[in-house]
């Protein structure tokens, strides 16, 4: 025979948690404090990976750079000289 388990609210089944119920609600003051608190932990959290990203996105767009202002000194000097430019 199967064994009885407790029953168990189903993932989907609304549950009233009296407890909340009963708990005061944030006023609107300590609710922005507590999401500034929130970001502040998150960035913090997150710094060494932003940091990260935009120093690769940094050293791209340099690369970037460097490549166009080479080609647009390479056209300049082409068609200053009477050169076909090189592509």
């Amino acid at each position: 025979m199967a064994e009885k388990r407790p029953e168990v609210p189903v993932l989907t089944e609304v549950v009233e948690d009296e407890a909340a119920l009963s708990r005061p609600a944030l006023d609107a003051q300590a609710l922005e404090a507590l999401s500034r608190e929130l970001e502040r932990a998150l960035l913090e959290r997150l710094r060494p990976e932003i940091e990260r990203v935009i120093e690769e996105m940094r050293a791209r767009l340099a690369v970037s750079v460097k490549h166009m202002a080479r080609e647009a000194v390479a056209a300049s000097v082409a068609r200053t000289l009477g050169r076909p430019e090189r592509k």
